[in-house]
Order: structure tokens, then sequence, then C-alpha cells
């Protein structure tokens, strides 16, 4: 792999695999495949949800509201989310499997109470940076590859903010999972976040583009 390339492993914790506060179906049939993918690349990020318990994301903080539904925050809708990768807890620790030893950095995103983060890049005000794009730029990475948990969330907002930061941004399908929420209007978060990539010039690759 070159030098100019890098690894984003989004959010492989325990509470987004089976049996967790936020499971993502077959979440952590990812695993296996991110472990032989990232021995590809000399440089490996990983992130975490990493959420304070009185998040404002969180269902369980507004009185009545029921998680999934959607509320409006300062910053625009917010899902209303299960309570979930909650600083320090078992569920917010990195998947057990995941092996992964020469990852440069952690990136811990969602601290802030009053507002969410998805992205690895920008938290979902789209105005505070993680600083994780001065990282690649001092690194002279050009092109990011990302996988992880979940598709059409987490996953989708990095490669796309990657691709509008100027990389060029790959996400590998096989090595993701998502939700695939219903959504207003028809369609489901998986259908939308597909189109917000091809949008974004996003490249889609399986795989076996990268292990052979």
């Amino acid at each position: 792999m070159q030098n100019n390339a890098a690894l984003l492993v989004v959010d492989v914790q325990n509470d987004f695999c089976r049996g967790g506060a936020l499971a993502v179906p077959d979440g952590e049939a990812v695993v296996p495949l991110i472990n032989r993918i990232a021995g590809k690349f000399a440089t490996v990020i990983l992130t975490q949800d990493w959420h304070p318990a009185d998040h404002s994301s969180f269902a369980a903080n507004h009185p009545g509201a029921k998680p999934f539904e959607t509320m409006q925050m300062p910053y625009g809708a917010q899902t209303l989310w299960p309570t979930h990768c909650v600083m320090a807890s078992p569920g917010a620790a990195l998947h057990p499997a995941l092996d992964i030893p020469h990852a440069a950095m952690i990136v811990r995103k969602g601290l802030q109470r009053h507002v969410d983060s998805y992205s690895a890049f920008l938290e979902a005000d789209r105005t505070t940076r993680t600083g994780l794009d001065g990282f690649f730029t001092s690194r002279g990475i050009t092109k990011i590859y990302v996988v992880g948990l979940a598709t059409d969330f987490c996953v989708a907002w990095s490669a796309e903010d990657a691709a509008r930061l100027g990389y060029q941004a790959f996400l590998i399908e096989d090595a993701c999972r998502g939700i695939g929420m219903p959504i207003d209007g028809g369609g489901n978060t998986m259908d939308a976040a597909h189109a917000r990539l091809r949008e974004a010039g996003v490249r889609v690759l399986r795989g076996e583009d990268l292990t052979g």
C-alpha cells in the first residue's frame, strides 16, 4: 500500500456488535476482514463513539421520547438513540477481536453532551473539527479508505467528509455493515447514504480489491 494512504476504522465497538445496546445487524462480522485489510496499511486510525451518560442524542435524556424518533437540535434534525457507548463503559470498548496493534491513534467523538458526532472529521454542527484532517495532512496522506460501523451513519459521514476535505476517499463495502432505518418519503438510510457517497465522489470497493 502506498505511503500516502490510510485506513480509517470507524466505531468497531461492543455496543454496535451482537448483544450491544445499539447492535448493527451482523456488525461483528466485519472484524476478521478489517484485521486483514489493516495489515496492508502503515497508517491506521481507529475511532470510538465516546459519550457522557447525559448526552443529548440519547432518548432516555428526553422525557417521553423513544429511541429512533427525530428531534430538532440547534444544529438540525437529530435521531434519538438508545443509550450507547457511554465513555469508559464495556459497551464503548473496541471489539475484543479487533487486532490492529500498529494503529497510530484513536479518535474519540461525541464527548460534548450537546452535539452528536457521526463523522471522524467534523461534529454534527458541521463546524467543530476533531483535528483528524490535520494529522493526515502532517503525514502526507492523500487517500483514505473507510471501514467499520455503521455504513449509513458514522462510516458514510466520515467518507463524505474525507472527500469534501480534498482526500481521495474509498469505502470498503464488505468491511462495513449498516442499519437501514426507514426514512420519510420512502427508502431507507442505506439508500440515502449510498446516494450521498456517490454525490461526494466516494469510490466503493470490496475487500478483495485490497487483499487479493
